[in-house]
């Protein structure tokens, strides 16, 4: 079987579906299924690429128009046009971007079936955050790509009802949520390997925001929370791991701003997008690990703060009512106060917090992996291609 996916862009600052993407095939590959990946690439090279490890994967990169929030690209067009009718497959990860468009219009000409996984991008919060441009985007692209898809892909259960709210058959609507890398997590780096970075965090009682530093991420909401908690715990630190969006890298004067105005802000360092080893090394120094999100599809970072065995604070933005059934995260409401609360159980009760970091743990590997996913998912790319 030959599968194509289409990615906007996997650079390090486009945030989790470059990651989901390349992580899911990596896997896929292993299992035989031959697999290209196409996207595009900031043609100022503005941006590093995110450390993938899609494996077999063959990845094609395609310059994009210059101002990329949409990720235009010609000869993407061009290349899908003369050769997307050599796979069996295309499974297309996010919308609101020119790639998934075209790839899904083209595919339909065709006739060959597709998938897409919005990934978060048709959730409430994000339909109504910058909701006018939205409408017409929706129904002018998104809404007639959504109707002509073999299935769409939900890789949490409120995502997959958010989903059928929009009227979409139920009947083309899969739950597959995402994984963790076991072999990353099975035994993490020394905590040296952060503290040798940043020096000035040894000793402190470590809460670390792991993600895109994006409004949507709630930081707004944990400069507030965070305001309270330091006012009580004078040796907490927040540790803000992330950089900005591609098109909108001026939000992160905006985010310390909210930190300035709580008077909380040398409480608070902010380090740049980590990765590798240094990112595991930082969940290896943290004592408890904080998603304060308005609106998520299903975070990586929640799933690594957890298989990372932290005590995990995550609004109900997050989507996991899984892992709240499981006692295995403490889930907040999306404000200020309620995540000032958690926080603050994590740091009153730290043997309980332990417990819940543990739990925690176990329940992602033995739940949220990426070979589960992959197996999953080619199940669903053999029922497609049988048709």
């Amino acid at each position: 079987m030959k599968v194509l996916h289409i990615v906007p862009g996997i650079e390090i600052a486009t945030g989790g579906p470059g990651r989901i993407a390349a992580s899911l095939c990596n896997y896929m590959s292993k299992m035989g299924v031959e697999i290209d990946i196409a996207t595009t690439k900031d043609p100022l090279q503005r941006y590093q690429l995110i450390d993938t490890d899609a494996g077999q994967a063959n990845i094609l990169f395609f310059e994009r128009w210059k101002y990329e929030k949409y990720a235009f690209s010609r000869n993407l067009q061009k290349w899908l046009t003369k050769n997307i009718k050599n796979y069996h497959l295309v499974h297309i990860h996010s919308i609101f971007n020119y790639p998934t468009y075209i790839a899904a219009k083209i595919a339909s000409t065709v006739k060959i079936p597709y998938i897409i996984a919005p990934h978060g991008m048709l959730e409430p919060w994000a339909l109504t955050h910058k909701a006018w441009k939205k409408r017409i985007i929706y129904n002018y692209a998104v809404k007639p790509t959504l109707e002509g898809a073999n299935a769409i892909h939900a890789t949490s259960s409120p995502e997959a009802n958010n989903i059928k709210s929009l009227g979409i058959d139920k009947n083309r609507l899969l739950f597959i949520p995402n994984g963790i890398k076991t072999e990353e997590f099975t035994s993490l780096p020394s905590n040296d390997i952060f503290y040798e970075k940043f020096p000035h965090l040894s000793g402190k009682n470590l809460i670390v925001f792991l993600a895109r530093i994006d409004p949507k991420k709630g930081l707004d909401l944990l400069a507030s929370a965070f305001a309270k908690v330091k006012h009580l715990y004078p040796t907490s630190h927040l540790v803000i791991i992330g950089s900005t969006t591609t098109s909108d890298t001026q939000y992160l004067d905006t985010v310390k701003q909210y930190f300035q105005d709580n008077n909380c802000s040398e409480n608070v360092t902010f380090t740049g997008m980590l990765t590798g080893k240094l990112k595991l090394s930082a969940l290896s120094a943290a004592s408890i690990y904080v998603a304060p999100s308005y609106s998520e599809g299903f975070s990586m970072s929640v799933l690594e703060g957890m298989a990372a065995g932290l005590p995990c604070v995550i609004t109900t933005g997050c989507n996991f009512p899984e892992a709240e059934a499981a006692n295995a995260v403490r889930v907040t409401n999306i404000n200020a106060d309620d995540i000032a609360d958690g926080l603050m159980w994590c740091l009153k009760h730290p043997d309980a917090a332990k417990e819940l970091g543990i739990r925690a743990r176990n329940f992602i590997f033995n739940n949220y992996t990426w070979q589960r996913a992959a197996e999953k998912t080619v199940e669903v790319y053999e029922q497609l291609v049988s048709y």
